[in-house]
């Protein structure tokens, strides 16, 4: 890593947010029926257009993009295989529930989705958790993304929420702010206790004038919106796209890698 990787940025961001979508929408339909069912399928056609939209972006990762069906040959010992299949079959699913969701919701379809969904996100975090990355080489990137998908499913699911529901959206998005203003203002901090490598991330993540912004403009500004105005504005979701995606930045760009210290006394 250590570059901003745009194209690893987009994935990662516009596909935690389909996810997210998708939970949120899963949790809202174990509490009751959806007074207006049609909206679901407007709100899985933005989950689609998200997650093809990262998918396509990724591509511009890849040294050779006319090999990308090979990322799915070594399931059996890469991670990143894993992820490419479950990304793929959490694809299908929604593209099947923007089919069939026309005049009705279908709850098992959406809690499977869901739960493929999930998944997903736990062989991302394993994929970008290797051990050339102290300061990453264990269940962070998982909480990361999961705290993303939280931020933007719930943040960009009010639009879509019925208004009985919304409340409990506005609860989860609110939860979220305040467990990612909590973890990212923690984790460096820790960060600075540990190795050298480790130390130096926390040290290159706080030097960060994008880290800041994240945390001010993604996460610290929208709990002000909502505890000064008592509500959960449908426009701040815009805000936590940008927090999440300078945040994302930061990940890939300022997280020290070990070969950084070779040939250096440390």
């Amino acid at each position: 890593m250590n570059s901003y990787e745009t194209p690893l940025v987009l994935f990662t961001v516009f596909s935690q947010l389909s996810v997210g979508m998708v939970a949120v929408n899963a949790v809202r339909s174990f509490v009751g029926p959806e007074s207006q069912p049609q909206k679901i399928r407007s709100e899985w056609l933005v989950v689609g257009a998200a997650l093809l939209a990262g998918m396509i972006a990724s591509v511009f990762h890849l040294g050779h993009p006319a090999g990308m069906a090979r990322t799915l040959a070594h399931l059996g010992s890469a991670w990143l295989s894993r992820e490419a299949l479950s990304t793929g079959v959490f694809l299908g699913l929604v593209v099947v529930g923007i089919v069939l969701m026309r005049d009705k919701t279908n709850r098992g379809l959406i809690v499977l989705t869901a739960l493929v969904g999930l998944l997903a996100l736990f062989c991302m975090g394993m994929t970008y958790s290797p051990p050339s990355f102290p300061a990453i080489n264990n269940v962070l990137p998982f909480v990361f993304f999961i705290v993303t998908a939280a931020l933007l499913g719930s943040s960009v699911g009010l639009s879509f929420a019925p208004a009985s529901k919304k409340p409990l959206v506005s609860s989860i998005f609110t939860i979220s702010l305040i467990v990612g203003l909590v973890v990212y203002l923690i984790v460096p901090c820790i960060w600075l206790s540990g190795g050298e490598v480790m130390r130096q991330t926390g040290q290159s993540w706080i030097a960060s004038p994008l880290y800041w912004a994240r945390i001010i403009v993604g996460l610290a500004l929208p709990l002000a919106v909502i505890w000064t105005t008592k509500k959960s504005p449908g426009w701040l979701w815009v805000l936590v796209l940008a927090g999440e995606l300078m945040g994302r930045a930061v990940f890939f760009a300022s997280t020290v890698h070990t070969a950084t210290n070779i040939g250096g006394i440390y």
